[in-house]
């Protein structure tokens, strides 16, 4: 036991020796001493060289206190570790036992492309740490960092700033209250909130990740934020950003936004090109149209938007805006509801076009087809095209439906209302008069074509073009199964009747005959 306490006991004395090697006083043209002004030191001038281990110190003149194993230097200063590390200025007091150096006064520290300037430097020959308080600059072959505090290690090449931080580059300008950063990668990692600006084109902000400043990638996370110039921005809890190829991945809780447009993409995964303004998102995916009062609520199982470039007239050339949903598509507004496999909407002809199996409502109306399409007029709906296999439904009472079906349907719209309905090809009617407010009878007939006109989402007339062939049957002798079209169906219950219904999966049921 006493042999094992020896043993250590001799190995930190050799360690604590070999720590405190001597300073050597290399050359100097002049050596006196002052005992009474500066006693214990050596007064040394012109051309004064030391050496501690691979370290060597030239500056003009010194005090060199070999008791103590330091030095104070003046005038010219250049420190020299291996081929690697150079450092300069007006003043350096070196402690050999301590391995810590100070310069003070147009310091320069150079590690190989790496060159830090302040007016105050501490380097610790032992941690290979380099450090300045009172503001500095740091510069590699890419960037320029200053800040208020900060530290290099020249061992790998690892550097750390805190308060007023800023990082200039080519094409852009960080700036953050604290960071971290590799002048050998060129990668800074945020650690706190951080603006990174590209002037004219984009602005980022976050508060963690990595940003890598010479391939210009970057992973941003805490709900960061990139905002583009042309009123286009992407939000999520995680960002991968390329900005050299104008390429977002966004993770969780995802919002795409064009404030101009007036519209936004939210979801769980999404992508974003900045190319023609591309992306698409998945995994609860939704649209808003906030462009007016009356918002609009688009849900599918994933939901692409674009920008196509086209020549308005000769003269000028334009772009219009492209949306595509598709897989399971439920949309809400206070106007009209609707259901769908899938969906587009283009704004240079205002249309809105629903495919496989879709169904939208009206107050107490329901229009279904094999295709429908919705015509725009300044922001609100114009008229309704159901093409093929055509049926609207307009529910009077609990068991009354007036229906009307045929090969091509339009609706026509005013201030949100149906106003009325036109069928082409095959028309067939089912509708229920009424006399002063009392239903009279159920009213049947076919004809090439037919034209219903609504107020206050009541039948008022109908208008056949050709002469029809019909029934009107008291409502006490109507036979069984007569009160329904073939292709009848009433799909209330899914219906989107809230926004955040337009995220309910209420099964198709079978058709009510």
């Amino acid at each position: 036991m006493r042999r094992c306490a020896y043993i250590w006991f001799v190995l930190m004395l050799g360690t604590l020796c070999s720590a405190q090697t001597m300073v050597y006083l290399e050359h100097s043209n002049t050596l006196s001493f002052d005992e009474q002004r500066l006693p214990d030191a050596q007064i040394l001038k012109g051309d004064v060289v030391f050496r501690h281990d691979s370290a060597w110190m030239y500056c003009d003149s010194a005090y060199f206190y070999e008791k103590d194993n330091s030095i104070d230097a003046f005038g010219h200063i250049r420190f020299e570790q291996g081929d690697t590390l150079f450092g300069y200025g007006d003043k350096l007091f070196y402690n050999g036992n301590t391995r810590l150096a100070r310069l003070c006064r147009n310091v320069r520290l150079v590690h190989n492309s790496t060159i830090l300037t302040t007016d105050s430097l501490n380097y610790n020959r032992t941690s290979n740490l380099a450090y300045y308080f009172t503001g500095g600059t740091i510069r590699d072959s890419l960037n320029t960092l200053t800040s208020i505090w900060g530290q290099y290690s020249t061992s790998t090449y690892k550097a750390f700033f805190r308060d007023s931080v800023r990082l200039l580059n080519d094409r852009f300008t960080l700036t953050s209250n604290t960071l971290h950063y590799n002048t050998q990668t060129h990668i800074a990692d945020i650690v706190s909130p951080t603006e990174i600006i590209y002037e004219k084109e984009t602005t980022i902000h976050t508060s963690k990740g990595w940003y890598n400043t010479a391939t210009e990638h970057s992973m941003l996370l805490n709900r960061s934020l990139i905002v583009h110039n042309d009123g286009k921005t992407m939000t999520g809890d995680t960002i991968f950003y390329d900005k050299k190829q104008g390429f977002g991945q966004a993770l969780q809780r995802i919002a795409l936004t064009d404030s101009v447009q007036k519209a936004t993409l939210y979801g769980n995964y999404g992508e974003m090109y900045e190319q023609h303004s591309r992306g698409f998102v998945t995994d609860s995916a939704l649209w808003v149209d906030w462009a007016d009062s009356d918002w609009v609520y688009v849900h599918a199982d994933t939901i692409y938007t674009c920008e196509i470039p086209y020549q308005k007239d000769s003269l000028t050339d334009t772009v219009y805006h492209f949306l595509r949903a598709h897989y399971g598509v439920r949309m809400y507004s206070i106007d009209l509801q609707a259901k769908c496999d899938s969906m587009t909407y283009t704004d240079n002809d205002s249309i809105v076009r629903l495919f496989t199996e879709p169904v939208c409502w009206n107050e107490n109306s329901q229009i279904s087809a094999d295709q429908i399409d919705i015509y725009l007029k300044d922001s609100t709906i114009d008229h309704i095209v159901g093409t093929a296999n055509a049926l609207a439904i307009q529910q009077e009472t609990d068991d009354y439906y007036n229906q009307l079906s045929g090969k091509e349907m339009t609706a026509y719209m005013r201030n949100g209302e149906l106003e009325h309905v036109v069928v082409d090809g095959n028309a067939r009617t089912i509708y229920y008069p009424t006399d002063k407010g009392e239903y009279i009878g159920m009213n049947t007939s076919e004809s090439s074509s037919v034209t219903i006109f609504v107020e206050d989402n009541t039948i008022e007339r109908v208008l056949f073009l050709n002469q029809p062939q019909g029934t009107i049957y008291p409502l006490d002798q109507v036979p069984n199964g007569a009160d329904r079209l073939a292709a009848f169906f009433w799909a209330d219950d899914e219906r989107p009747k809230l926004p955040g219904d337009v995220f309910l999966k209420p099964q198709r049921k079978q058709k009510n005959n």
